[in-house]
């Protein structure tokens, strides 16, 4: 297992790089984010573990560039930032996980290994099915050219439906997701919503693009109807 560190803190650096040595895997290190990007993109890595406060080239920017290339090596962002909107900017770029300063190691060890072993698949930092395209981190979304304003929770039910495109979500899931796991509340909230979603991305412009399988849920189309 290829690892890359990119981190300017010299000595962290340096006590990663041995401490994943004895775990058994082959180490990269780079100190700013202008060689940690040339790195992650000459380089096949089985995962990257990535600070924020880089010189040169921040972490947010060196994670996006290489979503926006299609590179999809996982990402664990390392940084002494704790607050929840530093993770939420972090996730959004394309991140896989995130992990504050000071940190365990054998911590930061099952982390890298849990992103490893989900592997390099896609996550878009703009989520798309055909014309109708989703940007989480602007909270943002488009039917073609046209942009659709939707409220928070529609946002984040149609960012879940997105991110399961083709596959058949229960209601249970989407309350889980959306609302919380311990929601008390109707769950036909659910229909109502996804109501509301059909008539401002889909019956405004002839489509149907979430569909409702009676008994088992509902399934945005691939395509994006």
């Amino acid at each position: 297992m290829r690892v890359l560190v990119i981190d300017d803190e010299v000595r962290l650096a340096r006590s990663l790089k041995i401490g994943l040595e004895a775990e058994g895997m082959a180490v990269d290190v780079a100190h700013d984010g202008t060689d940690g990007l040339w790195l992650a993109r000459e380089n096949d890595y089985a995962a990257i573990v990535l600070d924020l406060m880089l010189p040169g080239i921040n972490g947010y920017k060196v994670c996006a560039a290489l979503r926006a290339e299609q590179n999809w090596t996982p990402i664990l962002m390392l940084t002494a930032k704790d607050g929840e909107w530093d993770q939420v900017e972090g996730l959004d770029t394309g991140a896989d996980d995130y992990l504050t300063k000071p940190f365990s190691f054998p911590v930061l060890v099952a982390r890298l290994r849990a992103v490893a072993r989900r592997g390099a698949t896609e996550r878009p930092t703009v989520l798309e099915a055909g014309d109708l395209r989703l940007d989480p981190a602007a909270r943002r979304v488009w039917r073609g050219d046209d942009e659709v304003d939707l409220t928070a929770r529609e946002h984040s039910l149609l960012a879940f439906l997105m991110r399961h495109r083709g596959d058949v979500v229960s209601k249970q899931q989407i309350l889980e997701a959306v609302w919380d796991v311990n929601f008390e509340g109707d769950p036909n909230i659910v229909e109502v919503y996804v109501r509301h979603l059909r008539n401002k991305i889909d019956r405004p412009f002839g489509r149907e693009a979430i569909e409702t399988l009676r008994g088992a849920g509902y399934r945005l189309a691939g395509n994006g109807g």
